[in-house]
C-alpha cells in the first residue's frame, strides 16, 4: 500500500514518448512543476496533454512546450502563453479547445466510468457543429478540424454529447498526501487537480507534505487514494517555488 517514490525522476521513468497525460493546475496555481521538469529532463516527447491551459512562457507546461515535447493538447484556455499561440498558428501544435466546465467533466467522467454525457455548453457553436481548427498547415490553412458532434433534445433544451477523457498518466500537485495516496489540496490549487487525477490510469502526485497513512481525517480528504498510484514528497525549496502570474499593486497612502 505504500505508494511513495524516492524522486520525481523515478516516478515518471516509465512514461513513454507519445503518452497521454492529464495535468492539474490552473495558470500557475497547483501546477505539478517538479514532475513536469522531471519529464523534461528525461527527454520524453510527442506528448498529448490534457490540461486547462499550457502554463505560461517559461514555466509549468510552458517549459515542455518550448522544448518541443508536446504534440497535442486538449485545453480550454490559451492564456498568457505566446509560444502556445505561435506553435498552434504555425501548425507545430495540435489543439482541441473545449469549454472549461466540459473539460473538467470529461476528465471526471473518465475516472468514474461514464463514457459520455450530454451538456448544453457549446450547443449552436463550432464546439457542437464542428469546424474548429485543431491543426493548421504551415501556409495558414486548416489541416485538421473538429468533427460535428451528436446533439439531442431533452425537454425544450438541446444538448451536445461529449466523450469522457481517460489518459495513460496524470500529474497533480497537492498540499498534503499520505503514503496511501490520499490527498488534500490547498485553497484554489484544488482546481483541475482532482479531475485530472481521476482521469489518469496511473496518477502521480507531488506533495508539499507527506504524512503516514491514517494521519489525515477522512472528512478532510479531497481525493481518495484509490485514484493515486505514486506519491513524491517535495523538498522545502521545491514546495516554495510558487511564482505569481500577475502582480497588481497600488500606491500606499503615506498617512495610512
Amino acid at each position: 500500500m505504500d505508494k511513495t517514490f524516492a524522486s520525481a525522476a523515478d516516478a515518471v521513468a516509465d512514461i513513454p514518448d507519445a503518452a497521454s497525460i492529464a495535468v492539474g493546475g490552473f495558470g500557475l496555481v497547483g501546477v505539478p512543476i517538479v514532475l513536469i521538469r522531471a519529464l523534461l529532463a528525461r527527454g520524453t516527447t510527442s506528448l498529448e496533454i490534457v490540461s486547462n491551459n499550457c502554463g505560461v512562457d517559461g514555466w509549468g507546461l510552458g517549459e515542455l512546450l518550448e522544448a518541443g515535447r508536446i504534440r497535442r493538447i486538449i485545453a480550454s484556455y490559451v492564456g498568457e502563453n505566446r509560444e502556445f499561440a505561435r506553435r498552434y498558428l504555425t501548425g507545430e501544435l495540435e489543439v482541441e479547445l473545449t469549454p472549461q466546465g466540459t473539460l473538467a467533466e470529461r476528465m471526471r467522467s473518465g475516472g468514474t466510468g461514464i463514457p459520455a454525457f450530454y451538456t448544453p455548453s457549446g450547443v449552436g457553436t463550432m464546439v457542437s457543429e464542428g469546424g474548429l481548427p485543431w491543426r493548421y498547415a504551415p501556409d495558414g490553412s486548416v489541416a485538421l478540424q473538429s468533427p460535428r458532434k451528436e446533439t439531442r433534445r431533452f425537454g425544450d433544451q438541446e444538448y451536445v454529447l461529449e466523450e469522457a477523457i481517460v489518459t495513460e498518466f496524470a500529474l497533480v500537485r497537492a498540499k498534503i498526501g499520505d503514503t496511501h495516496g490520499n490527498l488534500v489540496f490547498e485553497k484554489s490549487a484544488r482546481n483541475f487537480n482532482p479531475p485530472a487525477a481521476m482521469a489518469g490510469r496511473i496518477t502521480i502526485a507531488e506533495v508539499d507534505e507527506l504524512v503516514p497513512a491514517g494521519s489525515i481525517d477522512p472528512d478532510d480528504v479531497h481525493l481518495p487514494g484509490i485514484y493515486v498510484h505514486r506519491v513524491v514528497q517535495l523538498s522545502a525549496e521545491d514546495a516554495a517555488d510558487l511564482p505569481i502570474e500577475k502582480t497588481t499593486v497600488r500606491t500606499r497612502n503615506a498617512e495610512a
